[in-house]
């Protein structure tokens, strides 16, 4: 039979599992509402938010009260990467929300044919998440170290796009607010991007006890 720490432990690994599935829902409901000019599901994904919000807090709840039980180092590990990668996962919620409320404005206009870069930046996101995620659940840091580099070919795709749109302002004024949102929601998925490097770092230095943030630092064990 697991002891009380082990039964807590596994409620905390099940609360950011959860997390997991909205987080990576929220974006795919926003993209789809770009794509489709669905403003039910951006309205949607907005209202559920606040379910990561709440899951956060309770991740927060749980570790706290696990680290007062003084556990073992990978324990230790464990549950600071937990807060960490729930931290992130919250952060993914927010953009999915930012997404969803320019999509709202977006489709009182018609659409510009530049919007249609952004669903392979957001699949190459999503990817990204997905993977760092499966990482985590596999304890597969080598699947966690190949998402790093996926980072740069989002970048890339980011600051083109913003060239483009800052172009087509310059050439027609008429387009500046709609191009001004789909500068916004481009940067949000580059953020989400930037969260699933997060986690794949979290989970390389869960599983390796090394820190490969910042080009990497010598191993903690």
């Amino acid at each position: 039979m697991p002891n009380q720490f082990e039964t807590e432990l596994a409620a905390l690994k099940e609360n950011l599992l959860l997390m997991a599935s909205y987080a990576e829902g929220a974006v795919n409901r926003a993209i789809k509402a770009l794509l489709k000019r669905d403003d039910d599901l951006a309205r949607r994904t907005k209202e559920d938010d606040s379910i990561l919000d709440r899951l956060e807090m309770e991740v927060d709840e749980q570790a706290i009260k696990l680290l007062e039980q003084k556990p073992a180092l990978f324990e230790l590990r464990f549950v600071t990467m937990a807060m960490k990668i729930s931290s992130n996962l919250e952060r993914v919620g927010d953009e999915a929300t930012t997404i969803s409320r320019r999509v709202l404005d977006l489709s009182q206009e018609p659409p510009l044919k530049q919007q249609l870069d952004l669903p392979r930046m957001a699949g190459l996101a999503l990817a990204m998440l997905k993977h760092s995620l499966d990482a985590f659940v596999h304890r597969d840091p080598a699947k966690a170290r190949a998402v790093v580099p996926s980072d740069e070919e989002v970048d890339a795709l980011n600051k083109q796009l913003h060239r483009e749109l800052a172009r087509h302002m310059a050439e027609k004024p008429e387009t500046i607010t709609r191009c001004l949102n789909l500068m916004v929601i481009s940067k949000s998925i580059e953020r989400i991007a930037d969260h699933a490097t997060n986690i794949a770092e979290e989970v390389v230095f869960l599983y390796e006890g090394t820190d490969i943030r910042h080009g990497g630092k010598p191993g903690m064990d």
